[in-house]
């Protein structure tokens, strides 16, 4: 059932808007005494995610027993962090989600369907896991927040997704994000419906129909003057409000270049971006627009490590980034790689396939670090000195007798030519 629905291509929602838009889907859902509000963590702190948190706190007071940040593999919130984005909410009320422990299993979703929606590019059955908390029966609402974007693993971000791998176990978490990549990252990439989604749906309607879970789901992109806004609120409590969220997003956050980019720089703001896995979104959402033999130079002052995960950035280590055939051999013949497949997923989103360069400018990695994981490595100081976002705008630049063409956020969107668009 919609509860709101409102948006558009050309005009953003102030916050009074937001509120009352909020406030107006709340009241049809009555008076409520336990609340658990699941928002994202602060990587997705362009989302809007957090003052709507704020506002349902607002909306509710002491029902908003407990929020749980949908972290997935990612560390834990600073506190910090928790006050930049969700401003007034009391410190008291976050827990930190354990992918590893604190996990109950609704579900199996059969092989047999996998199977199917796979194409045979996997073989084996989904475990529908979520954070223990989310089971409490004294929940009498469980509001999922989250913005609708183009994205690597589910195609389009948020709806169930921030259930089943936002606040999701071990295992599910990584064939989710295996069966992504063996299905194949550009046939998945803007498409709201593809077979990751189709095996989370599965597990909705057969395992969490009993969870009181509302959506609430935000479409946000820049405006022409540079500013962020959001286009688009979409709440509800089934999948026609993420549909209708993502036809608005593939609408404002996807770019048909006219010709396949030569040169791609990227800027990946260092409160955000502090590790590779957050990262390759550089990657992930311009590998369809750059041309062959083209290089992709990423400008990551905050980049430190790979994995969010101690485990999973050792195995990036260990490994580096391949390409497919590469690393599903990889998978076959090594036992560490083949128990955590979200990580072998990873290092298949992370590559170029060897169809363009990848250079990476990071502000606290080092040259054998970087060329150890198969980049190129280039001295972040003189990048920005060439490549200054501050001097470029998104989209094309000149840039001495070079054609650039910059973004400021790859998070925001996803890029591609034609001649790469999977039907």
């Amino acid at each position: 059932m919609i509860y709101f629905q409102g948006g558009s291509t050309n005009s953003q929602l102030n916050s009074e808007t937001l509120r009352k838009s909020l406030f107006t889907a709340l009241d049809k859902l009555g008076p409520r005494s336990k609340v658990l509000v699941i928002p994202p963590d602060f990587t997705r702190f362009h989302s809007y995610a957090g003052l709507l948190t704020e506002m349902v706190y607002e909306y509710y007071g002491n029902a908003v027993t407990d929020i749980l940040p949908a972290l997935g593999t990612h560390t834990a919130m600073t506190g910090t962090e928790i006050t930049t984005m969700f401003g007034s909410v009391p410190h008291s009320l976050f827990r930190v989600h354990d992918w590893r422990n604190d996990i109950v299993t609704l579900g199996e979703v059969p092989e047999e369907f996998v199977r199917t929606v796979s194409e045979n590019k996997v073989g084996f059955s989904w475990p529908a896991q979520v954070n223990k908390l989310l089971t409490d029966p004294a929940f009498d609402l469980i509001l999922s927040i989250g913005q609708v974007v183009p994205h690597e693993v589910i195609g389009m971000a948020n709806y169930n997704k921030n259930i089943f791998v936002g606040t999701g176990g071990r295992d599910g978490i990584n064939k989710s994000h295996f069966l992504g990549a063996a299905y194949g990252m550009e046939r998945i990439m803007g498409k709201a419906d593809n077979p990751v989604r189709q095996v989370l749906n599965y597990a909705s309607v057969h395992f969490a129909a009993h969870l009181p879970i509302v959506y609430i789901h935000t479409v946000v992109s820049k405006s022409t003057d540079g500013n962020l806004g959001v286009n688009g609120l979409f709440i509800g409590d089934d999948q026609e409000c993420f549909t209708g969220a993502s036809a608005l997003s593939m609408q404002v956050n996807f770019e048909r270049v006219e010709e396949t980019l030569k040169k791609v720089v990227v800027y990946l703001d260092p409160e955000e971006f502090k590790s590779t896995w957050l990262g390759n979104k550089s990657i992930y959402r311009t590998r369809m627009a750059i041309a062959d033999g083209g290089e992709l130079i990423i400008l990551g002052p905050g980049i430190q490590t790979f994995g969010e995960d101690k485990e999973i950035d050792r195995l990036i280590r260990k490994y580096g980034y391949r390409s497919t055939p590469e690393i599903l051999k990889m998978v076959w013949e090594n036992e560490d790689l083949a128990n955590n497949l979200s990580a072998a997923a990873h290092l298949i989103h992370g590559s170029s396939e060897n169809r363009f360069k990848i250079t990476y400018c990071p502000g606290h990695l080092t040259r054998e670090e970087i060329e150890g994981v198969n980049f190129h490595y280039a001295d972040l100081a003189s990048m920005l000195k060439k490549y200054n976002p501050a001097l470029l705008h998104d989209g094309f630049n000149q840039v001495g007798d070079e054609k650039v063409f910059f973004i400021s956020n790859p998070a925001l969107g996803l890029w591609a030519h034609e001649s790469r668009l999977v039907p």
